[in-house]
């Protein structure tokens, strides 16, 4: 039996705000049996039940008109602001938070009755959250210094203002250069950077080897590599947890080359995501397969070790430098294509396996050139199976060859697979 045969919309909705309401008062009351006693905070779960009720009712008799419900938030919002007043002259305490919410409380009833349930849901969902992280928001602004912040407001800038005005009309005639598609891939390898970056120093920053790994192969799995091949240099028990890391950045590499061809050619990601699937898997395994031959042990890095590591991805240097060569790839792939066809664009990806292969990658995905989408991908795994071989070579030179057998096994594992996908799909 249908439940809106039983209850009226009304009714419905009155049960509605009526258990919203109590949550948030709930939350509260919570809240404040953290703060000092000393302090008599405002409302508590019957409070803000009431508040709800009293906005629906003011909400319903207006039978259509809001004069009611804005008169009864006039009126709420004068007791708010005298309790506020007392708190200020007579407690010295200036919390605002309870006061904001007991207003969004009050609003709940035209929010249930004019906008879809999700709305009013994710409303109480997001006050429940924001109330019981108040104590980490406070760790977390401890933790950020200045720098943080005038970076984080730079990226916003480059994002949400300078992107959108940049013009979409072609530089060079074929070569798909665009201001707009040069910044919007900038933006997009930083801003993944970025959240790999601050994860590592904020969230995850006691974190193990693992965690280095997993992380620092989203920002940059070549830099990642040489970090813990140098560290596997100077450990003097078992290795194979560094080796582990290694591999698991290696995986997040893959992953990472799965999100920009899901963000730059969805089409393309439909076609041959499989492929990137199973060198995930397997990478994974074989990061695992060294992780249970190390014997499980996690080590745990410390704040200091791991400091002389971090560099900002933000920094407007490493921006520009990724943008230049883009450029650069993007117009050396054209003549490669203009002169020598379609072995030009092969022989290429395997030549660019020695740098930096993301802005070459990215270039491929946007698929500014003539050319089939299996030539793009073959081109694309080509250039990883290369920066694989360099990233092995890279290992042992820096690991003063302490972990040359682990490095060529696993590596000999994921390109054989790889070539193998490649003349298999493709």
């Amino acid at each position: 039996m249908d439940i809106n045969s039983i209850l009226s919309t009304d009714m419905i909705n009155f049960l509605v705000v009526g258990v919203f309401s109590l949550l948030i008062g709930l939350s509260q009351r919570k809240l404040y049996q953290k703060e000092d006693d000393s302090i008599n905070t405002f409302g508590s779960d019957r409070t803000f039940t009431l508040i709800g009720v009293l906005g629906y009712i003011l909400y319903i008799i207006g039978k259509g008109s809001l004069v009611p419900f804005l008169c009864g938030g006039a009126m709420l919002s004068m007791l708010l602001c005298i309790n506020y007043s007392y708190k200020i002259f007579k407690q010295g305490y200036h919390g605002i938070t309870s006061i904001v919410i007991a207003l969004i409380t009050y609003c709940l009833t035209p929010i249930i009755y004019e906008k879809e349930m999700w709305m009013g849901i994710l409303i109480v969902v997001s006050i429940l959250i924001l109330t019981e992280m108040k104590s980490k928001f406070i760790e977390f602004t401890k933790m950020m210094n200045d720098e943080e912040f005038l970076n984080l407001g730079k990226f916003l800038i480059i994002a949400g203002v300078i992107l959108p005005v940049l013009p979409d009309s072609e530089l060079l005639e074929g070569s798909g250069l665009t201001p707009y598609t040069i910044w919007l891939a900038t933006v997009v390898i930083s801003g993944i950077s970025y959240v790999s970056y601050l994860l590592k120093k904020y969230v995850f920053k006691d974190g193990g080897i693992i965690v280095t790994g997993i992380l620092g192969g989203i920002y940059s799995s070549t830099a990642t590599c040489i970090i813990l091949a140098k560290k596997a240099k100077d450990c003097t028990n078992d290795t194979d947890l560094y080796v582990s890391a290694l591999f698991c950045a290696i995986t997040m590499m893959y992953f990472k080359f799965l999100i920009l061809l899901g963000i730059f050619n969805n089409e393309l990601m439909r076609q041959y995501w499989y492929l990137f699937a199973i060198m995930i898997i397997v990478s994974a395994l074989v990061a695992f397969y060294f992780f249970k031959k190390g014997g499980n042990k996690e080590k745990t890095e410390t704040a200091e070790e791991d400091k002389k590591d971090e560099k900002n991805p933000l920094e407007f240097k490493v921006a520009i430098f990724f943008a230049v060569l883009f450029v650069a790839f993007t117009l050396v792939t054209k003549y490669a294509l203009d002169y020598f066809g379609d072995s030009g664009l092969r022989i290429l990806s395997i030549i660019v396996g020695v740098t930096d292969i993301n802005p070459f990658i990215i270039n491929l995905f946007q698929s500014p050139h003539n050319v089939s989408d299996t030539l793009l991908i073959l081109a694309a795994f080509q250039a990883i199976i290369s920066n694989n071989v360099v990233k092995m070579l890279y290992g042992i030179f820096f690991s003063g060859r302490k972990i040359t057998r682990p490095l060529m096994i696993g590596f000999s594992i994921i390109c054989a697979v790889n070539i193998a996908l490649v003349l298999i799909f493709l």
